[in-house]
């Protein structure tokens, strides 16, 4: 829907593209719609996705490199309901794009044993007053899906680690049991994603608690979004 938010698409796909945002400014509003702002990492209410030297060797938003599939701020309490990226420029190159799978996928695709670990196996997930210790998969206090994630962290101990890093089993918060997981997930990710190239002057917002994101490389470092998080007066 141009330049409206359709919410029966969001609910009904996990995420949905809104087109003829004219501004950053234009954005938040229809992202507040949802929920109030939460602030970021960087205690502000947006961030700019965008490349920033000094970042090449990080899986982070501000480098080019791929980042592997994940749920935003596992470790916030709660976690974003909302993820929006607006795009003020995409990538010219052909990378950069969002990728996206919903949960109910995933589950139909992984073992018993998989979705078992995901379940039943708690972990603490680094975040504000300590984290929170959690499984990755469950659900809120209404009954909806309360998803966490993030290859990062079960395969190097950090959100955003260096590409060389090399962490032991004994120091990851599953073990070598998390490590596996987390490469399945990810080959799962490759095969059943959804690849999305945000048009310029549009909006993409999904489901930050249902729906796992990754993005991939580019070389344009032209490329700049700027990122909100939202709750969702539904949960609160």
């Amino acid at each position: 829907m141009e330049g409206r938010l359709d919410r029966s698409r969001l609910g009904e796909d996990g995420y949905v593209v809104v087109h003829d945002v004219p501004d950053r400014a234009a954005a938040a509003e229809v992202v507040v719609s949802l929920g109030d702002l939460v602030p970021q990492y960087n205690g502000l209410l947006t961030h700019e996705v965008t490349y920033r030297p000094g970042n090449d060797h990080r899986a982070y938003s501000q480098s080019a490199n791929t980042i592997l599939a994940h749920t935003e701020a596992p470790g916030w309490n709660p976690s974003p309901a909302y993820l929006a990226l607006f795009c003020h420029r995409q990538a010219r190159c052909g990378g950069g794009h969002t990728d996206l799978l919903d949960i109910r996928r995933l589950v139909d695709a992984l073992e018993p044993a998989e979705l078992t670990l995901m379940t039943d196996a708690e972990l603490t997930f680094p975040g504000p007053d300590g984290g929170v210790r959690t499984t990755m998969l469950g659900a809120d206090d209404t009954g909806r899906t309360a998803l966490r994630f993030s290859y990062n962290l079960l395969t190097a101990a950090d959100y955003d680690p260096h590409h060389d890093s090399d962490v032991d089993d004994f120091r990851l918060p599953l073990g070598r049991a998390g490590r596996r997981l987390a490469h399945r997930v990810s080959d799962l990710f490759h095969e059943l994603r959804t690849r999305v190239l945000i048009p310029e002057n549009a909006l993409l917002i999904w489901d930050n608690q249902r729906m796992l994101h990754a993005r991939s490389e580019y070389a344009d470092r032209a490329r700049h979004l700027t990122r909100f998080w939202a709750g969702d007066r539904t949960r609160a």
